[in-house]
């Protein structure tokens, strides 16, 4: 019996016990006690009709996927699991080793990281002993990581999901649930080359991905710092200023500057200097001309953050990246631990979402953060590192609409041989031909069914795009043969038996020649 069921039993007991208290009881008590007593039997039965019955019908509720989350289907993995690849190509590339890291983290290793965006972190229920939290991105738990293995030198790559409460957009690729691919150098070189280095696999990876048009943003926290100290904003109000600069993307200069006035205490005047120079952007030539503004030249964090742009730039150069680099003054980002260089990568063309234009803004982001290492190490140890993050969901959504705008179909399973029967009795054959192909390495697949009808076996082959289909068959086995048919053409030949593992691995070699030259 159920723990349900026994509760119910005990409680209905305990009840009529109480019931035949109160009738023999009632002549010999005071009023007070029989009332306690029918207290205490309105609260048992109160309890009773909690409990229902377990065949009682399931509460109605909406079943879906929570708030900024989804689904995937086969066909919608295929994609993914296929630009995660090429990220992961580029990453190997340039000498980057894997870590992974807990999806949680101590609460108080996020806290006090992230500026204004710390109020999207998930906080999770206590548990028992840790206060924790989902992570909201993979730059912290990689400086834990550091800190407490006590590693000075690393460049690491790290896939994983994060966890965010933001708004939101799902056909913009913004979700509260989301991969990010990471790419970081960590340790003490010269100023900018590893940094040149983040741009130039970001610039990799975009080509890699055919993703269409792309701009790389660049600036500096420390010309950023200057400008607002040229400007007349005080010290201590650099950070909240900085991550109202860094809603320019997505709100106009007019609403930036009323946020700056209203809530960010700033004044009209430092306000209106800002947004003379966040307005500019450019290259090298930009560099220069700032470096003789009358007001930066006389500030040394805009000077130090200058020549740092100027450096960058020569060496984008070098690395034949040069055409894809913008120095924007507008680019901000809003995270307190930044330090240095910092950029966006940002698709400059619209991509279509059934008859709508739908922009994702930024898919790509990052820069240095010199200081965030120490923060966890005991004595205050440094370990500087740069980094950048691919925006992986904002690249699904757009490769996703540009597979449903040309109707092109996407396999879900990799499937190139199925092993087919004519006739019944043939399962046991049917499987030792499966496991011959399996062994030899050959992805193939049969109907689990014991006498499964022709037409229904190939149609399955077309739906699911198989290429190749072993057709076995009374008289050609007698004969030493099977039939083997291209799916798509709808061609059969006959193959010996002995030399099947032979021919369909040289069908299968040139089938995967030809679809790669047509990418």
């Amino acid at each position: 019996m159920s723990f349900r069921a026994i509760s119910l039993v005990k409680i209905h007991k305990t009840v009529l016990r109480l019931h035949n208290m109160n009738r023999v009881l009632t002549k010999t008590i005071t009023t007070s006690a029989c009332c306690k007593i029918k207290k205490e039997v309105a609260k048992l039965l109160a309890l009773k009709a909690q409990l229902a019955p377990e065949d009682a019908a399931p509460q109605k509720f909406t079943l879906k996927t929570p708030k900024g989350t989804r689904d995937y289907t086969p066909q919608q993995m295929t994609i993914r699991n296929e630009v995660l690849q090429k990220i992961i190509t580029v990453f190997k590339r340039h000498g980057a080793e894997c870590i992974d890291t807990p999806v949680f983290e101590l609460k108080e290793v996020l806290t006090g990281k992230y500026g204004e965006d710390s109020k999207l972190i998930y906080d999770l229920k206590d548990q028992g002993g840790e206060i924790l939290s989902l992570r909201y991105d993979l730059t912290v738990p990689l400086a834990r990581y550091l800190a407490m293995s006590k590693i000075n030198t690393l460049k690491r790559y790290h896939i994983a999901k994060v966890y965010r409460r933001d708004n939101p957009a799902m056909t913009r690729g913004r979700y509260r649930e989301f991969y990010q691919c990471d790419f970081d150098i960590a340790g003490q070189y010269d100023p900018m080359v590893p940094d040149a280095e983040c741009l130039r696999v970001v610039s990799e990876i975009l080509d890699t991905l055919d993703i269409g048009r792309y701009v790389l943003k660049v600036n500096h926290r420390r010309l950023l710092d200057g400008m607002f100290e040229a400007c007349g904003v005080p010290a201590d109000n650099f950070r909240a200023t900085c991550s109202t600069v860094d809603k320019l993307d997505k709100l106009s200069w007019e609403e930036v500057r009323t946020e700056m006035i209203n809530e960010k205490g700033v004044t009209p005047e430092a306000a209106d200097k800002i947004g003379e120079y966040v307005r500019l952007n450019g290259g090298t030539e930009l560099a220069d001309k700032l470096l003789k503004d009358e007001k930066l030249s006389k500030t040394k964090a805009a000077v130090e953050g200058l020549e740092g742009i100027k450096l960058l730039l020569h060496y984008c150069e070098l690395f034949g990246i040069k055409d894809k680099i913008l120095f924007d003054l507008s680019l901000a980002r809003g995270l307190d631990y930044y330090t240095g260089v910092i950029y966006e990568a940002v698709l400059t063309q619209p991509f279509k979402v059934g008859n709508e234009d739908q922009t994702v803004g930024s898919i790509a982001g990052g820069g240095r953060y010199d200081n965030l290492v120490g923060m966890f190490d005991s004595k205050n140890k440094q370990v500087p590192c740069v980094g950048v993050s691919i925006g992986v969901e904002r690249v699904f959504s757009v490769l996703e609409a540009r597979a449903a705008a040309a109707a092109r179909r996407v396999r879900g399973a990799d499937v190139d041989v199925y092993v087919a029967s004519a006739q019944k009795n043939f399962l046991d054959e049917r499987m030792k031909i499966c496991a011959e192909l399996w062994s030899a390495g050959i992805k193939a697949e049969q109907s689990y069914k014991k006498n499964p009808k022709m037409l229904t076996q190939l149609q399955h082959c077309e739906e699911a795009g198989i290429p190749l289909a072993v057709v076995l068959g009374d008289d050609e086995l007698q004969r030493g043969v099977v039939t083997l048919r291209d799916v798509a053409a709808r061609r059969e030949s006959e193959v010996p038996r002995h030399a099947l593992v032979d021919e369909l691995q040289a069908r299968i070699a040139a089938l995967n020649t030809t679809l790669n030259g047509n990418k």
